[in-house]
């Protein structure tokens, strides 16, 4: 029997706990506040009982835009160092949360390490480690065979888990109906697809739902509800199956709440510019404000290596719009396991669409960064600019690779700097480019 609330629990019967506390400080609001919005489910906080390392974060209304990092193995590229290497740049680069996707073997021991490494938070798709932490096919596995990667995972210490529930049988006869371009691109959706159309059964984390929220309740572990029929090309957006899924979700997240389980729901995918903001809203009523947590989305489909900004785009709409937690796209998506370096320029990608809300929404303190950039470059202070710079390694080399003749410019505009000229003028000094030394 467990002997402590989980935060949605404590906020309910109105206390402020410690982690609370840390996220009101980080977010610049009222703990009371934050409590409130904890206890209508607004706001999560991904915080396993057993992630000891972690560093709270909040993710919803009033919140900053955080942003995931997915890594791990798979059968055609399974070094964990390199993982672990992403790891550290997913941290390097402030990363809130990083989610360990790994499907091939015993996955156990390099998740371990990361929970008890990573100050961010950690979420995991059971679905994808049922094959291998079972060692069954796929049409072997049981109900309580899913159940049981539930539970390993939850004591482990994963702060979140995407869970598909929402594929019932009402979805995927809407799916089925409705024809699409793509069908089912959702690795854990597809499975459970597969499962469903193989055994003849309902999807098992539907059907057993109180069981999973059973054990999530146990270790604090927060649900991210999948959506298994997110679309996968723009042209599938918004279709019958999307919807019939978000509805599903939307009753699944009342009943998540109404047993103090933590709730962030999955979002689409691949969808036109014009449709993201109507899509924000929609998933906010549905849901009823639930924390919003979306991959990209991306806009167009025809530029493979260059994804992470047509995500950067999509993502920077979605989250002006209403979603608190982007899923990282790297310059591999669709092509191949991401590199280190695909991990840095998709994580980049990522915080410029997070930030850019940040701005658009009116974060509290979200410009102080941007402000302190014009001081520094009304200055002409380089130094200062790469210590402000999120990515300073890149900023420096790129100002040294040509450096200037005089380091109060750069070499671009030389002496014919804007900022020079007019800090010369408002100085009282006299422009002369042709007599200067």
């Amino acid at each position: 029997m467990k002997n402590y609330y989980t935060q949605m629990e404590a906020a309910k019967k109105g206390i402020i706990t410690p982690e609370m506390k840390i996220v009101a400080e980080k977010e610049y609001i009222d703990a009371e506040e934050l409590r409130a919005l904890v206890a209508k489910g607004e706001v999560c906080i991904p915080c396993n009982i057993n992630h000891k390392s972690i560093s709270p974060e909040g993710i919803g209304t009033k919140m900053r835009t955080k942003i995931n990092v997915n890594l791990g193995i798979s059968g055609d590229a399974k070094n964990y160092d390199v993982e672990m290497e992403k790891v550290d740049m997913a941290l390097k680069f402030g990363a809130e949360a990083i989610m360990d996707l790994s499907n091939y073997g015993k996955t156990n021991t390099f998740r371990q390490a990361l929970i008890e490494k990573s100050p961010a938070m950690i979420g995991t798709v059971p679905m994808y480690d049922a094959i291998g932490y079972l060692e069954k096919d796929l049409l072997e596995i049981t109900p309580q065979d899913f159940l049981r990667v539930v539970r390993a995972h939850a004591e482990e210490g994963v702060d979140f888990m995407t869970i598909h529930a929402g594929i019932n049988r009402r979805a995927v006869e809407a799916f089925r109906r409705d024809k699409r371009k793509m069908n089912i691109v959702s690795r854990g959706g597809s499975l459970l697809f597969a499962w469903m159309m193989m055994t003849g059964n309902e999807n098992p984390f539907y059907e057993y739902y109180d069981e999973v929220l059973d054990i999530l309740r146990e270790f604090d572990c927060t649900i991210s509800l999948g959506d298994a029929l997110r679309p996968g090309c723009i042209d599938d957006s918004t279709d019958a199956g999307q919807i019939a899924e978000l509805i599903e979700l939307g009753a699944l997240t009342e009943r998540a709440w109404a047993k103090d389980v933590q709730v962030m729901v999955e979002g689409p995918g691949h969808m036109a510019m014009n449709e993201i903001a109507a899509n924000m809203k929609l998933q906010k009523r549905i849901c009823h404000n639930a924390p919003f947590y979306v991959l990209g989305p991306l806009v167009t489909d025809i530029f493979p290596g260059y994804d992470h900004i047509t995500s950067a785009i999509g993502g920077a709409i979605a989250a002006a719009s209403g979603a608190d937690f982007l899923c990282y796209v790297t310059p591999a998506e669709h092509l191949r396991l991401p590199d280190t370096n695909d991990v840095k320029e998709g994580i980049i990608a990522s915080r410029i669409a997070a930030h850019a809300a940040d701005i658009a929404k009116g974060v509290p303190h979200a410009t102080d960064r941007d402000n302190a950039m014009a001081e520094a470059r009304h200055e002409v202070d380089w130094d200062k600019m790469f210590d402000i710079a999120v990515d300073s390694e890149k900023a420096r080399a790129y100002f040294e690779s040509t450096p200037p003749a005089d380091r109060h410019t750069c070499s671009m505009c030389g002496k014919m700097c804007a900022v020079r000229t007019t800090n010369m003028i408002l100085n009282g000094e006299k422009v002369e480019f042709c007599s200067e030394k």
